[in-house]
Order: C-alpha cells, then structure tokens, then sequence
C-alpha cells in the first residue's frame, strides 16, 4: 500500500471529525427520533447504507472512493499529505467536542485546494444556504399549518407502522446522498484510486468511528438539532431528512465542486425556524432569528479559521523547512489582489460575529447580518481565483 504515515493519520482524523460533526445533519433527527431502539440496531443500519454506497461509488468510478468530487486536479492538485496537512481535521475533531457545526469540506479540503478550487467550494456553499432556506421556509410555510399541527394532536401515533417505513427510506436516501458528497472529505488523504485491500481496510475504519458516534447518540453537535422546534417527532424528522436529501441531490447533480453539507443543513433549519414563527406562532421572530444566527455565526467561524489554516500552514511550514532565510515573505499568502482582500476581509468580518455572540442584542443582530450580507455580495462579484 502507498500510504504514508501523515496520510493515514489524517485520515482517521478526518473520517472520525467528519462522520461525527456531520452525524447532525444527516443522522441526528433519525437517531432523535429513534430513541427507543437500542444503538446497535440503528449503526447497522446506517453501516450497511454506507458499505452499499461506498462500495457503489468505488466499482463505477474505477477506484475512486470520492464519486469524482477531486476529480478537477486543477483545483485539488494531487500530492503526499504533510505534518500541516493533518491539521485541520484535528481542529475540527477538537471543535466537534465542543459542539460547534464547522464544515468538514471547509475545514478538511481547503488546505487541499487552490484558491480557485476554494472559492468555488464557498460560492457553491453560500448558494446551497441561500436555497435550503428559501425551500425551508416555502415548504414550511405549508406544513407548520397543516401537517405539524396534526402532528402535535396525535403525538400518540406517530409510531404508526407507515410513517416508520418512510422515516427509514427517508433516511436511507439522505444517508447515501451525504456520503456521496462528503467522501471526498475523507478520502482526499488517500490515493485518488484505491486497490481493493486499501479499500477494505479504509472503509472498516470508518465503520469503527460511525460506531463511535452512534454509541455517544450523535456526540455534542446534537444539542444544536435538540433545541430546535419539533425534531423528535418521526413524523416531523421524516420530512425533514426528505428535503434534506433533495437538495443534496440537487446539488450533487448540479456540479462536482465539493460543497458544504453543513451550511445546506443549517439553512433548511433556519428557514424551518423562521416558518414556525411566522406560521405556527410555537416562537416568536426573535426567536427565530438569534437561534438561526447563532448557528450561521459559528458555521462563519470555522470556515475563517479554515481558511486561514489553509493559506497559513503550508506558508508556514515552507518557512520551517528552510535554515536561517526566515518565513516566505506574506504575498505567498494570497496569488492575486483580489485574494488579499478576500483573506483580510473574511477576517474583518469576525469582529461584528463575535459581538453577536458575545452581546445577542438588536443592535449586534442588524450588525452582523448586514455585515454577512455585504461580504457575500462582495464575493460573488470579486475574482479570487
């Protein structure tokens, strides 16, 4: 096998950190909502989905465990993993302890790509936060009218046999979409073309950490999914996994460029949240809104720190390996003007994120949002390639 130590150990650093910061997403309202079956029963079934799917994606893309999300080695050039490369998903492991919603895709390949292959992942993941909350909002609109209203007067029979079977199902096209997208997170230390013995081995390691996280119920990330308004109802978790797994698809269909699942899923549930206020009145806007932003403020975070960490570390480590010429001088940071500005104003924009976390008053809301506001408007008209 031609993988090397840094390679295997960021390997197990990523797939524990992604398969435990993402089990929020994907599998947080199926492992909510199914209490009362023990562990070990839904981790097999997860596990079997998530072996049929691998398996799927490693005959018909010829080796390739990533379903061809690397495929473009313009924006992820192929290279040995470093010590720095092993970094971030040990970042990310640590923040996942602490429950914080980071995007794996930001936090794992970033350092990976270039900056072209990184603005696309942001663009293409800033649009999914757009749309999930317009669908969420739309579709909910509808549903806490109807359907979550009836839910709550029947709470009694959401056991019912029909609405186990399309939980599941639900479940198991969620669980299959996510990974197709989120595999390159994990495999992206390995060669992009696996024999079938690293196959095997890479796969059995993964199912150990998934094991991991179902017997801690989902881990610390959880508790953002718990808190939010109707998510322990089967029936309640069966629409949401479906239009989950929709927009997935959609997206996946969309383009190769890996995206961010994380920031897909928080602004379904925002948009969700921001319709029971309107339409069920079960919370008030404010509510709302300060839920939805404290979400959005640490999901910001994460990806400034991720892509510091991406620019920063390989800056630093090439400083490192020289003897007594000191570090690079700073415009290796950034390969264009434009880059330079994208880089000091995602920084910038930590300043009005942390008030509001710090302060959550009116004045830190309207500070934050229309900072965010500005700073994706600026992006999608800057080249930062």
């Amino acid at each position: 096998m031609d993988i090397t130590l840094w390679a295997a150990l960021g390997f197990l650093f990523a797939a524990y950190a992604v398969v435990a910061n993402d089990a929020l997403q994907t599998l947080g309202t199926f492992i909510n909502s199914n209490g009362r079956f023990h562990w070990t029963v839904l981790f097999g079934f997860a596990a079997t989905i998530l072996v049929a799917t691998f398996a799927y994606g490693w005959i018909v893309h010829d080796g390739d465990p990533s379903f061809e999300r690397l495929k473009d080695t313009v924006k992820y050039p192929v290279f040995d993993p470093q010590w720095y490369h092993t970094l971030p998903p040990l970042t990310l492991l640590i923040l996942t302890r602490f429950g914080v919603p980071v995007s794996t895709t930001f936090m794992v390949l970033a350092i990976f790509a270039t900056m072209g292959g990184l603005s696309s992942m942001i663009g293409k993941s800033l649009i999914g936060y757009g749309l999930a909350f317009s669908t969420g909002l739309l579709v909910y609109m509808v549903v806490a009218r109807t359907a979550e209203r009836f839910f709550e007067r029947t709470r009694d029979k959401q056991f019912a046999k029909h609405w186990v079977v399309m939980q599941w199902a639900s479940t198991t096209l969620l669980w299959s979409v996510w990974l197709m997208q989120d595999f390159a997170n994990i495999f992206v230390f390995l060669p992009r073309k696996l024999s079938g013995l690293e196959a095997s081995l890479a796969i059995g390691a993964v199912l150990v950490l998934l094991a991991l996280t179902f017997a801690n119920q989902g881990g610390p990330v959880q508790k953002i999914l718990r808190n939010k308004t109707a998510v322990t109802d089967i029936r309640s978790a069966t629409i949401i996994d479906f239009v989950y797994a929709l927009l997935l698809f959609f997206f996946k269909e969309l383009s190769n460029i890996p995206m961010s699942t994380t920031w897909v899923f928080l602004g379904l549930i925002a948009g969700r949240e921001f319709a029971f206020a309107a339409a069920a009145k079960s919370l008030t806007l404010i509510e709302a809104a300060r839920s939805s932003l404290s979400d959005l403020a640490k999901a910001f975070i994460g990806l400034v720190v991720s892509v510091n960490l991406a620019r920063g570390l390989p800056w630093l480590a090439k400083g490192l390996e020289q003897d007594s010429s000191g570090l690079p001088p700073l415009t290796e940071l950034w390969p264009t003007p434009a880059a330079k500005v994208f880089l000091f104003t995602a920084n910038a924009l930590l300043i009005p994120v942390i008030y509001f976390l710090v302060k959550r008053s009116r004045l830190s809301v309207i500070l934050m949002v229309v900072s965010l506001a500005l700073g994706a408007t600026a992006f999608f008209l800057a080249d930062i390639q």
